[in-house]
C-alpha cells in the first residue's frame, strides 16, 4: 500500500518552481487515515514536513485514497471537494493554485 509519505514525495517531484516564484505559502494536509504533513513554498522552493504546520495559509483534509486520486491526476479536486471528499479550511483560493504548482 502506498504511504502518505510517498503520496506526497511523488507531489514534491512535480513542483513547478517558476510557478512558486516570490509566493511564500504553507500547505497543510490532514489525512484521515495516515499522517499529517504540510508542504512550505517560498520563492520556488518546495519543503515537505511531517507532522502540522504551526500557522498553515490553508489545511486540505482527505483520506488517503482522495489524496493518492488528486496527485495521480485520477481524481479531479474540485470534484472531491464537491462531493465532500476533500474538505479546505483558512484561503481556499491557495487550494487551486496547487494545481499551478503541481502540475499532473
Amino acid at each position: 500500500m502506498t504511504t502518505v509519505a510517498d503520496i506526497v514525495k511523488t507531489m514534491q517531484s512535480k513542483f513547478n518552481a517558476s510557478a512558486a516564484a516570490g509566493l511564500d505559502l504553507v500547505f497543510q494536509f490532514n489525512i484521515e487515515d495516515g499522517e499529517n504533513h504540510y508542504l512550505v513554498v517560498k520563492d520556488g522552493t518546495c519543503d515537505l514536513q511531517q507532522g502540522d504546520a504551526p500557522n498553515p495559509n490553508v489545511t486540505l483534509i482527505m483520506n488517503t485514497e482522495t489524496l493518492k486520486g488528486i496527485t495521480s491526476g485520477e481524481t479531479d479536486g474540485m470534484q472531491a471537494f464537491m462531493a465532500g471528499k476533500l474538505r479546505a479550511e483558512g484561503d481556499m483560493m491557495l487550494a487551486m493554485k496547487l494545481g499551478e504548482l503541481f502540475p499532473v
